[in-house]
C-alpha cells in the first residue's frame, strides 16, 4: 500500500502550533507522508499546496473560531476544482452543533483538545482504505 500523504496547516491567524507539530511527528512515525505548511495559512493557498502535492488528506488546526469559514471554503475551493477524494480533517476549539454543520457539507471528523492521536490516525486509514 502506497504511504497517506497528508498536508497539514494553520490557517488564519492562529499562531499557536505546538500540537499540529506534535501531530505532524505521530503521523510521519505511523509511516505517513507529511507536508505541513506552517502558520497563517489561507484556504487558496492551502487547496493549491494541495492539488501541487497531490494529497489524500488535508487536516487543519483551527483554534481561532474561524473554522466554520475556513473549512468550508476549503471544501469550496476543491468543490470548484471537482475534487471528492481528498479527505479534509482536523481540530480545534469547534462545537460540536459546529462538527455536525461541517460533517453536512463534507468535511471529515473533527477532534476537540484532549482527542487521543491514535483515534485520528485510526480515522484517517480507515477513511484511506474506504475511499481510496
Amino acid at each position: 500500500m502506497k504511504k497517506i500523504k497528508i498536508l497539514m496547516a494553520k490557517p488564519g491567524l492562529d499562531g499557536h502550533d505546538r500540537g499540529i507539530k506534535i501531530l505532524a511527528r505521530a503521523y510521519r512515525d505511523a509511516g505517513m507522508e507529511v507536508i505541513y505548511l506552517g502558520l497563517r495559512q489561507t484556504p487558496t493557498m492551502i487547496v493549491s499546496a494541495a492539488l501541487q502535492e497531490d494529497v489524500d488528506v488535508i487536516a487543519l488546526s483551527i483554534l481561532s473560531g474561524a473554522h466554520m469559514t475556513i473549512f468550508k471554503k476549503v471544501r469550496e475551493l476543491l468543490d470548484e476544482q471537482n475534487i471528492h477524494n481528498i479527505l479534509i480533517t482536523g481540530g480545534g476549539i469547534i462545537p460540536n452543533e459546529d462538527m455536525d454543520k461541517l460533517y453536512k457539507i463534507g468535511i471529515g471528523k473533527l477532534f476537540a483538545p484532549g482527542s487521543s492521536i491514535q483515534e485520528s490516525i485510526d480515522y484517517i486509514e480507515e477513511w484511506i482504505q474506504i475511499n481510496k
